[in-house]
């Protein structure tokens, strides 16, 4: 869905420190929905035509890709069972269950493997960067996927969540040697204008020449502060472990996060798929 607020005044929102009025006779207009994307969660209960998400593969297929090597698919679950199957390992995410359309972007070097055997050329690059530039071939096309969706008026939302049940999606989706999943992704027609969520200003993310860290703490403070009061979280992470904070931050939530172990079994799954890793 459009916002009517101005590309400024939307970037204004979410970095704070956005630059305005940038002088330029270049026709930003399909900035829009980049510079008003936000995730989905809430579909309506309406269709999304097969040809329709055919076109928007075609438009995020159709992404940078590493040296033309094209080492991404997408798997789009239409068999009710296996939407059921994953479904079920989301309790707590009910907008997966009522999303109409439910895909996964997969990492693909098994393609260019079977090139080498069949020209008869060694494949001599048999180390990390072969899974490096699969993976993120695949993201630079999910981030594709979700920004053509949004310029035709649909939602969508990541779910990084899938790697957490590698074993069930593996067998699910049949996946082979050298094709792994990197995320789900939701796919329907918004019931709201989406909200626009914060980032960390661009004084602590973009550096000129040299990777700088000088303004990085006062900008997560200031970043911190802007988003309790605008975007307050509706819970926090683990108060037993840690208790309860007011504000509770966005860096105290992330901290939280990874004072957890998470996908302790994805480098093993990686190397299982037939990947050396060094």
């Amino acid at each position: 869905m459009a916002s009517s607020n101005s590309i400024d005044e939307l970037l204004q929102l979410r970095f704070d420190d956005a630059p305005q009025d940038v002088p330029g006779d270049t026709d930003t207009s399909h900035w829009q929905s980049i510079a008003n994307h936000q995730s989905c969660r809430l579909y309506e209960d309406k269709p999304v035509h097969p040809d329709l998400v055919q076109q928007l593969c075609a438009l995020a297929l159709g992404s940078p890709t590493k040296s033309d090597l094209q080492q991404r698919d997408i798997i789009i679950v239409s068999d009710p069972d296996k939407r059921a199957t994953i479904n079920a390992l989301f309790p707590d995410s009910p907008w997966i269950e009522g999303a109409p359309v439910f895909l996964v972007f997969c990492g693909n070097n098994r393609r260019l493997r079977q090139i080498h055997e069949r020209h008869g050329h060694p494949f001599e690059n048999d180390h990390l960067d072969a899974f490096f530039n699969a993976a993120v071939d695949a993201g630079i096309a999910l981030s594709a996927f979700a920004l053509a969706a949004d310029a035709a008026g649909l939602g969508t939302c990541p779910i990084s969540t899938i790697r957490d049940h590698l074993a069930t999606i593996n067998e699910l989706l049949d996946l082979p040697d050298w094709v792994f999943p990197v995320a789900g992704m939701t796919l329907g027609w918004p019931t709201r204008t989406p909200r626009i969520n914060l980032r960390l200003p661009l004084a602590a993310t973009v550096h000129t020449d040299t990777y700088n860290e000088v303004a990085q703490w006062d900008a997560i403070e200031a970043y911190d502060a802007r988003r309790a009061e605008l975007r307050p979280y509706g819970s926090q992470r683990d108060p037993d472990r840690f208790g309860t904070r007011d504000p509770y931050t966005w860096s105290e939530d992330k901290a939280r996060q990874y004072a957890k172990p998470q996908r302790t079994d994805f480098g093993a799954y990686i190397r299982a798929k037939g990947f050396k890793l060094d």
